[in-house]
């Protein structure tokens, strides 16, 4: 029997496609109806897929009409002149899609981790977290990842510099605690957070270290009910692909 829904997003990918290319060879402003007779698409599926286009950038809205956005001529440009966090958003929503998992991308402000770029599971039970938050290293498994990355004396210097609270029972607040997970971390390169931060919730973490310099951590999120040896293999192979398309970039 053919698998429909994936026949279903292949289309949607064509007429995404056709959607950018009509607006590339337009050149001008179109509305949804001229796009829909052109392209042969009904009005109905065009809604989603516009919006989707004007959220990324590549296409601007006025009122009812389109046009070419800013993140098609973006593609064009050397890859330097892309921000990181303009490079880790496709990454991070190919994590999320692949696992349907909540997948994040996290860098460190001094002790805290705060959230660069996310993409939230399509479960009903899911974890959520918002673009700019702040939470201490110790609460997350990319908090945990960037400090198992920290040089030794940066590491000594964070024990002595921090007061770490529980946020849940199960949260690791010990010196002694930390740096036993931290030495499993360097081992595996993967960190773990099992309801430390948030009851029901487990995380997986990966740093990723560009030219020996450390850039942050991807993670992904994961309620217990679907937390399984299963999917923290395909979890920790897809965390480790992840960051060595970030580190080869």
């Amino acid at each position: 029997m053919p698998d429909t829904s994936t026949a279903q997003r292949v289309k949607s990918a064509l007429r995404t496609l056709d959607i950018i290319e009509f607006a590339v060879a337009s050149d001008r402003p179109f509305v949804a109806q001229e796009l829909s007779v052109a392209l042969n698409i009904p009005v109905s599926s065009l809604s989603y897929l516009l919006t989707t286009l004007v959220d990324r950038g590549y296409l601007a809205r006025l009122g009812r009409s389109y046009s070419v956005g800013p993140g098609l001529e973006r593609l064009q440009l050397r890859k330097s002149v892309f921000s990181l966090a303009e490079r880790i958003a496709p990454l991070v929503a190919s994590l999320r899609i692949q696992l349907n998992e909540t997948a994040s991308f996290f860098v460190r402000h001094e002790w805290e981790v705060e959230t660069l770029a996310t993409a939230t599971s399509e479960h009903a039970l899911r974890y959520a977290v918002a673009v700019g938050a702040r939470t201490p290293l110790h609460g997350f498994s990319a908090g945990k990842a960037i400090l198992a990355a920290l040089p030794e004396d940066e590491l000594n210097r964070y024990f002595q510099e921090t007061t770490r609270q529980s946020f849940t029972p199960s949260t690791i607040t010990t010196e002694a605690g930390l740096r036993k997970e931290i030495v499993g971390i360097r081992r595996t390169g993967f960190a773990r957070t099992r309801e430390e931060h948030t009851p029901g919730i487990q995380g997986l973490g990966r740093a990723v270290m560009i030219d020996g310099e450390l850039v942050g951590a991807f993670s992904i999120a994961v309620p217990n009910v679907r937390f399984n040896e299963d999917l923290e293999r395909r979890a920790c192979v897809l965390l480790k692909r992840t960051c060595a398309l970030l580190e080869a970039d």
